[in-house]
């Protein structure tokens, strides 16, 4: 018999359980589970710290480790996919299902190791990553885009959604009617939430960032008419055509912030603030009513991020999309 689910499990629905991995704090990083016919998937992982939590959430619906037959990575940044390795070692019969760019960094993750640490420095690798295991080739399973995969009967259809990464792809549930979107339909915070609403806006974070590439990707998970998408930061939302508007409105004044600022002296701290600006003033005009201060610590990181992803986008030849050395 299944236990009391845990606080950091919340169900879905539909066979549908988002995790809270506990990065950074509370409903910020979420990685799902998906539950039928007796059988299960994971999509994402959180970092090595969550893979207890991911296990606990086994234990608590009365599911085996057995059970586990597909552990999916909507993409290869960490927050997704740093705890990969750690699962694939507790789950011995399932496979990691990634985005064929993203495949050889699951199997070796010296690169994306040195590449993540280029950004962070080894002390907040070390405190908020863990460390990378790597996964035996042979349990590895790139998709196609447009394939379908099987769990028990339950179809899940694989989308390579680029825009926010090039190793990304998002995942069709025909039985939600739901995308699991990664970081490609953006973030919206619980906090920010309004009557309902989500507050959203889009995750520029190094190196990958095309908003071409994103508003075709965006167009793409909003064809089908979903009812909910499921995104890692932070978990589900509904009332997706109206996000969907607001979230294209956002890519657009995203990139005008670095547009205008890309010859300042120091365009990081420049672009960063007018990110802060953007987010803060689009959560005011949104209805949010946290104080000033609070908000500006839940959005300061990801405008930082997001400006250093920026930056690498100007900085980008002719701004195509292209694989840099480390991706």
């Amino acid at each position: 018999m299944a236990d009391a689910l845990p606080s950091f499990v919340e169900p879905l629905g539909n066979g549908l359980w988002a995790i809270d991995t506990g990065f950074h704090r509370d409903r910020f990083d979420a990685a799902y589970l998906v539950a039928d016919g007796g059988r299960a998937a994971f999509v994402d992982t959180g970092t090595a710290f969550a893979v207890p939590r991911l296990l606990a959430a086994l234990d608590a619906l009365g599911l085996p480790r057995s059970a586990v037959d597909f552990v999916i990575a909507t993409h290869v940044h960490l927050d997704h996919a740093g705890g990969v390795g750690q699962l694939m070692q507790a789950l011995r019969g399932a496979q990691l299902v990634v985005h064929p760019r993203g495949a050889r960094h699951m199997i070796d993750p010296t690169a994306l190791w040195q590449g993540a640490l280029a950004v962070y420095g080894a002390a907040q690798m070390a405190q908020a990553y863990g460390s990378l295991v790597p996964v035996p080739a042979e349990r590895v399973r790139v998709t196609a885009d447009g394939e379908t995969i099987s769990l028990a009967g339950r179809p899940l259809l694989f989308a390579h959604t680029p825009g926010h990464a090039l190793h990304h792809h998002c995942i069709w549930d025909a039985r939600s009617q739901g995308w699991f979107t990664g970081d490609n339909f953006g973030m919206a915070y619980p906090e920010f939430d309004v009557g309902g609403r989500a507050f959203i806006f889009p995750t520029t974070t190094p190196v990958q960032f095309d908003p071409e590439a994103m508003r075709a990707s965006i167009a793409r998970l909003t064809a089908p008419s979903p009812r909910q998408m499921f995104l890692t930061h932070y978990s589900r939302i509904t009332g997706v055509a109206d996000c969907a508007e607001r979230l294209l409105a956002m890519i657009e004044a995203t990139v005008a912030v670095a547009l205008a600022r890309r010859d300042a002296p120091d365009r990081l701290q420049a672009i960063t603030s007018g990110l802060m600006a953007l987010y803060g003033d689009g959560a005011r005009a949104f209805g949010v009513a946290l104080p000033d201060d609070q908000i500006a610590a839940l959005l300061r990181d990801d405008a930082a991020l997001n400006a250093a992803g920026l930056i690498a986008w100007l900085d980008r030849p002719s701004r195509a999309s292209a694989t840099p050395a480390n991706a």
